[in-house]
């Protein structure tokens, strides 16, 4: 036994905790050379040292621990090992790709700081919107403030067919670029079930969007510039492409506060990969 170690002393010349040797044992990853039947101490040699470093090398590669029981164990032509280490390469380089990006927006969040001398209450996520049944109508308004011509025909008629609200009120809007006059805009309340014919009034199911970025907007709507600004900015430093029409989601508004300061509105951009 002069030759083998304590899993104490061992641990002391890797410079690896006995807790992690201890695992590697329980996984068949790196197991002790003899484990003594009456004491269970397990004791190692010094010809381990070069498997328990090449162990060591590949997880400090990033590699999961499966990964590198295959590449040491499993026999694996050489191609394959190469598949495994490639692939790590292109996941440590988008994971590079999204630090560099949430490193822009920390620089980006600082410099309005410092310029504005407040914190900002702007923050983007990425979520999946799910198909949901609307009451609606489409329409041509002159100017965007000119919304709620859309809404005075929708509400009071969803109000006297007493449909079921499930939701808040939400526009869409479906202009390909910014227009000052002539806006095509659908406003919509999600329901439950169907609502008797009208006119102008349709009932539809929006499409599930697989990916949108959203953004909290807090004040009255003629401030939405700024939010639309950072949600813009912070679409772009992202890499992604706008593949869809926005919306806005009226969380709370006129009919919740007379206060335009308290108002809530979710903004919603389909997004995509660039």
């Amino acid at each position: 036994m002069d030759s083998m170690f304590k899993i104490g002393d061992f641990s002391k010349l890797c410079q690896v905790t006995v807790k992690t040797l201890r695992h590697y044992d329980d996984l068949g990853l790196f197991k002790p050379i003899e484990v003594d039947q009456f004491t269970g101490y397990r004791f190692y040699s010094a010809d381990q040292v070069l498997r328990l470093y090449r162990i060591l090398a590949l997880k400090n590669l990033g590699l999961t621990l499966e990964q590198i029981a295959l590449i040491i164990d499993g026999d694996l032509p050489v191609e394959k090992i190469r598949g495994i280490l490639r692939q790590q390469q292109v996941e440590l380089q988008q994971h590079l790709v999204e630090e560099e990006a949430r490193l822009t927006r920390v620089e980006i969040l600082l410099r309005q700081i410092e310029k504005e001398d407040i914190m900002t209450t702007y923050e983007v996520i990425l979520k999946e919107i799910p198909e949901i049944r609307v009451a609606s109508v489409r329409g041509i308004i002159p100017t965007y403030g000119d919304i709620c011509q859309l809404f005075d025909v929708l509400c009071p008629y969803l109000f006297q067919v007493k449909a079921a609200f499930v939701g808040p009120a939400m526009a869409i809007y479906y202009d390909h670029e910014y227009r000052e006059r002539e806006v095509d805009v659908e406003v919509a309340v999600p329901i439950t079930g169907e609502v008797p014919d009208h006119p102008r009034v349709k009932t539809r199911n929006l499409p599930l969007i697989r990916q949108a970025a959203s953004i909290i907007h807090s004040g009255p709507y003629e401030s939405f510039v700024d939010s639309y600004r950072h949600l813009m900015k912070w679409i772009q430093v992202n890499q992604l492409q706008i593949v869809g029409f926005n919306r806005e989601i009226y969380l709370r508004g006129p009919n919740d506060t007379s206060n335009p300061d308290e108002y809530i509105t979710e903004i919603q951009v389909p997004v995509e990969k660039v």
